[in-house]
């Protein structure tokens, strides 16, 4: 993993050079106390934004760079019924994919552009593509359906998408689930019809996805493409090794499955790291021959990424992913949840990222949604969480050298924030 490179004093001269940043009297970039009830402030030059979107649907994370770059990953639609799935948030007055770009639309108000430099698709569920229904609606052109990131990219100009599996789509096996065809028909015609470029996500690489207005002035921003398609980085350059099997010594029963081949990255702002792995999980005990050791992506994935100070959860909490061993290597301050099942988070997987013993030190961990029931089968673990309700915001202050989180209201479009949290010091 490559080093911390720049110290807080170098940092802090920088962006004063730059004009980025505002410094308090002890010099420090502290971020300004947010009380309750007051609307989230919008985002401001040389602040670092991750926005975990809830619509009770589906997964969706937003992205503003310190130079107001942004990024989209995941706009998810679920065909989950009820009981078993979250309720709709705000309210089903809308579909997923408008309260997503709503959201954006409303963060966008004092950036360069208004517009997403880039999209990403971390995997091919439905959960972050979008659902197909048979009363869906078209596209102006007819070419695909309206849902997740195919209303949000018809909503909202972007400029470039990415996922796994562009252009042919056959790896493992062809695309054959209605929202991955529909997501693939949608990049089809975006590329051909408009000035959009899709590109297949490159494990190793750091210059795929960079700051788009202001680069040279911060040059401590990196984004590593870390792991995808069976593939995970050295830790060393650009190179990766290989953890799945060559699929002529598998039976078709055993492929990879969607979710471990999902995209990881991590970011780094100055002294701040986040990790995403979409769905990426581990297979436990039942796996415990050598030969079925590459069914348990996480580890190869912790071991290069290493400590974070935030991270999405792989794979919304469920018992399958977040293993000890993930959690001892990257030991996040705070791990934001994803979640639209009542099953979501796991019981299990709650006290590993919660034990002292998993690895030592402050873990904050914040939930999007706990379902009533969900609430019963947690007990007391469910009391501990920081939220159990919201879209969570990390705030990165300038240079990265701390940051905040804030719990915001839901249930309307006001963006009022119920909790705030930190300030976190950055490792």
């Amino acid at each position: 993993m490559q080093a911390k490179k720049i110290t807080g004093v170098i940092i802090f001269l920088f962006l004063l050079s730059c004009g980025g940043g505002n410094e308090n009297k002890s010099g420090n970039n502290d971020q300004p106390a947010l009380s309750t009830a007051e609307a989230l402030p919008l985002w401001s030059d040389g602040y670092l934004d991750i926005h975990h979107i809830n619509t009770g649907k589906g997964e969706s994370s937003f992205f503003i760079f310190p130079d107001g770059t942004t990024m989209l990953v995941d706009a998810g639609v679920t065909s989950a019924k009820k009981p078993g799935v979250t309720d709709s948030k705000p309210d089903d007055s809308r579909s997923p994919g408008q309260w997503i770009s709503r959201y954006i639309l409303h963060f966008f108000n004092g950036l360069p552009e208004k517009r997403l430099h880039y999209m990403v698709a971390s995997h091919f569920h439905e959960d972050h593509l979008g659902v197909v229904f048979s009363d869906t609606q078209s596209a102006k052109s007819g070419t695909y359906k309206l849902s997740g990131l195919a209303e949000v990219g018809e909503l909202i100009p972007f400029d470039k998408i990415i996922d796994r599996g562009w252009p042919n789509y056959d790896w493992p096996v062809p695309q054959e689930g209605v929202a991955a065809k529909n997501y693939i028909q949608f990049v089809k015609w975006q590329t051909e019809n408009q000035p959009v470029v899709a590109e297949q996500f490159i494990v190793g690489r750091n210059n795929q996805i960079i700051l788009k207005n202001c680069p040279e002035k911060y040059p401590d921003f990196e984004i590593r493409n870390i792991a995808a398609n069976g593939l995970v980085w050295t830790g060393s350059g650009i190179g990766t090794e290989k953890f799945v099997p060559a699929l002529e010594t598998l039976d078709k029963s055993d492929y990879p499955s969607e979710n471990n081949i999902s995209i990881a990255f991590r970011l780094t702002y100055g002294k701040f790291d986040y990790f995403s792995g979409g769905d990426i999980s581990f297979r436990g005990s039942e796996f415990d021959k050598p030969e079925d050791q590459w069914k348990n992506i996480e580890i190869p994935v912790s071991k290069v990424t290493g400590q974070v100070d935030a991270c999405k959860a792989n794979h919304h909490g469920n018992y399958d992913a977040n293993c000890v061993a993930f959690l001892r290597a990257l030991r996040p301050q705070v791990i934001a949840i994803d979640t639209w099942l009542a099953q979501q988070p796991d019981m299990a997987t709650l006290r590993r990222m919660m034990s002292s013993q998993t690895y030592p030190g402050q873990r904050d961990i914040f939930v999007t949604n706990v379902k009533e029931e969900t609430k019963i089968v947690l007990g007391d673990t469910a009391e501990k969480l920081k939220s159990q309700q919201g879209h969570i915001v990390i705030r990165v202050s300038p240079g990265g050298s701390e940051f905040m989180v804030y719990v915001l209201d839901d249930s309307n479009e006001k963006f009022q924030i119920k909790s705030t949290h930190g300030p976190y010091l950055c490792n």
